[in-house]
């Protein structure tokens, strides 16, 4: 595991697995919950990407990162996806119960937006920071107001992950010599074109760390009358997400509402409603053959979904701040590290503080809950 200056890894034993965490060594364990923000990584990647952000943020702060279970270095034990991602979630919480911290700002990247707002919903939150995070429906087949399209949840789960990626996650695959290796899809998927960064082989690193064992990555699938044929199972990380086991729209009716920071690039392929991730989209670009049409099978409009939920977040009371990168992929944290940390500590409520400074003038577009 290559860890930046000031960074350091450790175990910590709870009673759930064991879970790797990366802390800054300069940071305070007497830090009080309003100091203490939670790092939670997405799919195919590890707390590894969270490294440059970490060193970035102020030092009286204090700041975890966590790998998820089947990620990194915290083990590789199975996933039910029959709970959506409450198995990440609460190996979260049993993480932060045994660090004694009841409560913190939380920060979740793709499918870790998914695990924060599932934290939100079980247990007390102090603001959420969704950045580039799936739909509040799972990811795939849902209509725009989160009704799933069929009782099986076809086309979505284990059985629409890249069957060579997984062969090339398995074999540790450096290269860039194809389309699906893990530094290629780096490169097309993650970031925008053009962004570079001296750190490319650490995050290939993080995203060879994915488990493939049985029950995480990707997930089982079953057949189906459906097009395109196959459907969800029940274990592994991309059946966590179907919308029969994934909804976290209740956090609209939360009593105590977490201010909320919705940050994205105006470039993610991944999560859009126009994403190359989503077999329905495939289809009706004829990528994925026999699609039966936008009436049965439509793409998900799984930014719209976000912005409908969080309309309705503010529309109940809470606050929601809204930033749209421009030129920007799917790792704003990456791509525009300057704008993502002066909004994070915005939503947490750091700025105006003497030691940070002003925020960057690079345009952006917000939406805030005023």
């Amino acid at each position: 595991m290559t860890l930046f200056d000031g960074i350091t890894a450790r175990i910590v034993e709870t009673p759930r697995l064991a879970v790797n965490v990366l802390e800054r060594v300069t940071d305070d364990p007497a830090t009080p919950p309003e100091r203490t923000v939670v790092l939670v990584h997405g799919n195919v990647s590890s707390s590894l990407f969270w490294q440059e952000l970490m060193q970035d943020l102020p030092t009286d702060l204090r700041v975890i990162a966590v790998d998820l279970r089947g990620y990194g270095g915290t083990e590789h034990a199975p996933i039910d996806a029959t709970r959506g991602v409450r198995d990440f979630s609460d190996d979260v919480y049993a993480t932060l119960q045994q660090l004694g911290i009841p409560t913190a700002h939380f920060v979740g990247w793709s499918m870790g937006g998914g695990v924060v707002m599932q934290y939100a919903l079980d247990h007390p939150t102090l603001s959420l920071t969704l950045e580039s995070p799936i739909s509040p429906y799972g990811f795939g087949g849902t209509r725009r107001d989160g009704s799933r399209l069929t009782d099986d949840d076809a086309g979505s789960g284990g059985g629409v992950a890249n069957v060579e990626l997984v062969e090339r996650l398995i074999r540790h695959d450096t290269t860039d010599e194809a389309q699906t290796s893990p530094r290629s899809v780096f490169r097309s998927g993650y970031v925008a074109s053009g962004f570079t960064t001296e750190h490319e082989d650490l995050y290939v690193e993080s995203m060879l760390s994915t488990s493939t064992a049985t029950g995480n990555y990707p997930g089982d699938s079953v057949s189906s009358e459906n097009w395109p044929g196959m459907a969800a199972g029940t274990i592994g990380v991309l059946n966590t997400m179907v919308p029969r086991y994934f909804d976290v729209s209740g956090i609209v009716d939360l009593a105590e509402k977490p201010d909320v920071l919705w940050i994205r690039g105006a470039l993610d392929p991944i999560v859009s409603d126009t994403s190359f991730y989503d077999y329905n989209y495939l289809g009706q670009l004829g990528i994925v053959p026999g699609w039966p049409g936008a009436d049965i099978a439509p793409p998900q409009e799984m930014v719209s979904q976000m912005r409908d939920v969080l309309d309705a977040y503010r529309a109940a009371g809470g606050d929601v701040t809204e930033i749209t990168l421009e030129d920007t992929g799917h790792t704003p944290h990456l791509e525009r590290p300057a704008q993502f940390r002066h909004a994070l500590l915005e939503v947490i409520g750091y700025v105006g503080h003497p030691h940070e400074p002003a925020p960057p003038t690079e345009a952006i577009i917000i939406k805030s809950s005023d």
